[in-house]
């Protein structure tokens, strides 16, 4: 009996969540407790990652509220996610779901390198991509740049490589003018919790205790599905589960890099 009303609970919790990021969507107005202030306005972004899908199914909410925001954004994507020998699909892909998310095709970058090629036994160099974040910068004026934390949301090393790429050009070049930001790893429970994470995450934020962090609220979640729908190669079973579930789909928390 127990065990029904903690299930009833959680479905009531998820239900409710859901129609408040619905109704947030179709509104004109903001909610003002994800209200940052003028840290996100404006802003000339680039959102680095490792894959193609890495946008849609991590950062749909990032690239949501910057873009309703007025910034310009700009995608760094690190391979081409040929770990499968499907790099040369995966890459139009990624420039179809941009399309969905606002972000011109023309500010998407997709890198074959071969030395960054996909796949969980293969290590990136910290001080190679550090150098091609650095180009990018310079290049398009970028003034903040967004990518994944330490851990890389599902632990995958060419995500933590990344991080770790991001890390060494903020401490060995002198590009002070630019603000680098993380998207927090959550626990398996909250990861899978869908909009119920929604006020977990808030929670979260406002006890963070090292360092400042930022709630993104997905105001147009059902272009979270358009986007990854585009990467047809990938649309499995498992992946549609994914973003109908993971918390990632209607909230992104940020924490500044230091």
């Amino acid at each position: 009996m127990e065990w029904l009303v903690i299930i009833i609970t959680l479905v009531v919790l998820w239900v409710a969540s859901l129609f408040k990021i619905l109704h947030e969507s179709l509104s004109s107005s903001q909610a003002a407790v994800f209200d940052d202030g003028v840290v996100f306005r404006k802003r000339n972004v680039l959102l680095v990652i490792a894959h193609p899908d890495d946008e849609s199914m991590f950062f749909t909410p990032t690239l949501n509220y910057l873009s309703s925001r007025g910034c310009n954004l700009h995608i760094l994507c690190m391979s081409t996610g040929n770990a499968d020998g499907m790099g040369n699909v995966r890459k139009e892909e990624l420039y179809l779901a941009s399309i969905v998310l606002k972000v011109p095709q023309k500010q998407v970058k997709v890198l074959d390198h071969p030395d960054l090629q996909d796949g969980f036994g293969k290590s990136w160099n910290s001080k190679l991509l550090s150098r091609i974040i650095e180009e990018e910068i310079v290049n398009r004026a970028i003034d903040l740049v967004i990518t994944f934390d330490n851990y890389g949301v599902s632990g995958h090393c060419n995500h933590q490589d990344v991080h770790q790429g991001v890390r060494k050009l903020l401490q060995d070049t002198s590009h002070k003018e630019v603000d680098a930001w993380e998207l927090v790893s959550t626990n398996i429970l909250r990861k899978y919790s869908g909009p119920v994470d929604i006020c977990l995450s808030l929670l979260s934020a406002k006890f963070h205790l090292s360092g400042l962090v930022h709630c993104l609220l997905n105001e147009h979640p059902r272009r979270n599905l358009a986007a990854m729908a585009e990467h047809k190669s990938q649309w499995v079973w498992f992946r549609k589960l994914f973003v109908s579930f993971s918390s990632y789909t209607y909230v992104n928390c940020l924490k500044k890099i230091n």
